[in-house]
């Protein structure tokens, strides 16, 4: 199986309100050199992967996400009831996966 779809299959299982990082995305996948790749994944998911759900080791938001970046991929964590700290990054120590 190639590393994306195996990047797609992990991020499937990160819970509705959750999130995850990219390097701990890359850590389950056995390489936590692979933050980058993960997040090429990400860039390139298709529609039922909820790439929204993977954020950055602080907490922070892409810029990837259409139509307008970052505070498209807030509003999408916020639907779901992901808290975010006064800077404006997830709050991962009460909604990370793993936290």
């Amino acid at each position: 199986m190639n590393t994306f779809k195996r990047v797609y299959e992990l991020a499937r299982q990160v819970p509705y309100g959750k999130v995850v990082t990219y390097g701990q995305l890359a850590r389950l996948l056995g390489n936590p050199r692979m933050s980058r790749i993960v997040g090429c994944a990400m860039n390139a998911a298709p529609e039922d992967v909820p790439c929204h759900r993977v954020v950055n080791r602080q907490g922070g938001l892409s810029g990837a996400f259409a139509p307008d970046g970052k505070a498209t991929h807030r509003a999408l964590l916020e639907a779901e009831g992901v808290p975010f700290r006064p800077d404006g990054c997830v709050d991962l120590e009460r909604c990370g996966w793993f936290g």
